[in-house]
């Protein structure tokens, strides 16, 4: 053991080398060395993982959407969202032929397209026959008393799988969250302005409409401005009526996950008022009878179409670099439409937790403007 005096020196010694300002930059330096290449090597990682990230939010919001694709997006990326997008168009066609056979109602296209989507993500050479499409859609019909009907989320996934697809529960929670992230016009992720109306009021004025006799782009205006600024709720599936019990209970047996999922929201905020979906709030004004304020389903050569057959029927469209400044016109992106409105406004039944709302229509992700097919666009103020 030591002798008294060496301990007493050397304690003295790791003292002084303590409180030396000259060994703690020495042995930061040392840390430093060692530290510092596994801090880049995290951030060159990190940094990937998010740039990976970005390029896959990207891929789905251009593949759903379209746009313009950035000059920063890996080639194989650019590749995906061309093959998605074809399969994307097929599976349109598809859904448009099952809806055809269907008694009232729509598919929820933005489902059956997210469920693909992850079913498919970065798959290479990705590509979709017409009868595989009609395959892929013929899963998400069901068949009551004979009728075509949309079929439950569970009875799909089951469908699928018999038909020899393999649906995990990743494949399940990517299409949900390519579903959040697409459905209801993106409202989630929404960050721009979001202007609220009125109240809950129940009541239908046509009072400001300009010729009550004919389907026009300046009364369709006033009639979507009524639906804001009495605070119109949002139920898939519903165009204007008051969300009786009765009316919200066929909804919640028609489409039990787009509305059932929002069951409890739904009984909060919007059952006793009116309500409409997106596409609702046009179909809603083309089927209403000026004389009865009542709404007469399929009248006046509205069809019960989703918003994207309504884009793929009109005669007249263009990119929204091209859109001409006349109310009443539509915008559209997948899934998704909403009413121009004029001043740089958009009107649109955004989604269940957002109602019918005011927008700024250079704040949102249109793709698309048209004039709607079913009413007249030969009025000015």
């Amino acid at each position: 053991m030591a002798d008294p005096a060496t301990i007493t020196l050397t304690v003295r010694a790791a003292i002084a080398a303590a409180t030396d300002k000259r060994t703690w930059k020495a042995i930061g330096v040392v840390i430093a060395s060692i530290l510092t290449p596994i801090i880049l090597i995290v951030v060159m990682i990190m940094s990937i993982l998010s740039g990976g990230s970005d390029h896959n939010k990207a891929a789905i919001d251009l593949s759903f959407n379209g746009g313009s694709i950035p000059a920063a997006m890996p080639a194989e990326y650019v590749s995906h969202i061309s093959d998605m997008s074809n399969c994307f168009a097929v599976l349109d066609e598809a859904i448009s032929g099952a809806e055809a056979r269907m008694e009232g109602g729509a598919l929820d296209n933005i489902r059956i397209k997210s469920i693909f989507h992850s079913l498919n993500f970065r798959a290479e050479n990705l590509s979709l026959s017409r009868t595989e499409a009609r395959a892929f859609v013929d899963c998400f019909v069901a068949y009551e008393d004979g009728a075509a009907v949309p079929a439950s989320l569970e009875t799909a996934y089951e469908r699928l799988s018999l038909s020899g697809i393999t649906v995990t529960g990743e494949v399940k929670a990517n299409a949900q969250k390519i579903y959040d992230r697409i459905a209801f016009g993106g409202a989630a992720l929404f960050t721009g302005e979001i202007e609220r109306g009125g109240t809950g009021s129940t009541a239908l004025d046509i009072s400001s409409f300009k010729d009550p006799a004919t389907k026009n782009n300046l009364d369709l205006v006033a009639y979507a401005e009524q639906a804001f600024d009495s605070g119109w709720g949002y139920v898939w599936g519903t165009y204007g009526d008051v969300l009786t019990e009765s009316l919200f209970n066929s909804k919640l047996e028609q489409y039990p996950d787009g509305v059932g999922n929002y069951e409890s929201f739904i009984r909060s905020n919007w059952l006793g008022g009116r309500t409409t979906d997106c596409v609702g709030l046009i179909k809603g004004y083309g089927w209403l009878d000026p004389s009865t304020l009542k709404y007469e389903y399929g009248s006046n050569g509205m069809p019960d179409i989703s918003a994207d057959s309504m884009y793929k029927n009109a005669a007249v469209s263009g990119s929204m670099d091209t859109m001409p400044d006349v109310p009443g016109l539509a915008v559209w992106k997948s899934g998704h439409i909403g009413i121009y409105i004029g001043n740089g406004k958009v009107i649109e039944a955004m989604g269940t937790k957002y109602g019918v709302v005011r927008t700024n229509l250079n704040e949102r992700s249109w793709t698309a403007w048209l004039e709607i097919p079913y009413i007249k666009y030969n009025m000015g103020e």
